[in-house]
């Protein structure tokens, strides 16, 4: 189960999880897990935020949240990112990452 590679905590409003951003790729997608960090490709470049918008985007649907549900807190001019989940719990999201990554 690769799920569980993902290092999921509590924080202050929501459950939050690194992902590694690869930024001007072919498509966007989940491409799996890299350090314990979900492996997000986007088609966006790096440039005023564009990739933070795409991985927002990307991770909202593929959890099934609002993308004004999540959040970067950490990384925001960086590849590793740390996302925060608001209204999902540390359980709830390992399941829905469990989903997406199956």
């Amino acid at each position: 189960m690769i799920a569980p590679a993902v290092l999921v905590r509590d924080g202050r409003s929501g459950a939050r999880f690194d992902v590694r951003v690869a930024p001007r790729g072919s498509r966007t997608a989940i491409s799996g897990v890299r350090d314990g960090a979900l492996l997000v490709r986007v088609t966006a470049p790096p440039v005023d935020g564009a990739a933070n918008d795409a991985v927002v985007r990307a991770l909202a649907e593929a959890l099934g949240v609002a993308p004004r549900d999540l959040q970067v807190v950490a990384g925001w001019r960086a590849r590793r990112k740390t996302i925060e989940a608001r209204g999902l719990d540390a359980a709830a999201l390992r399941a829905r990452l469990s989903a997406i990554l199956r």
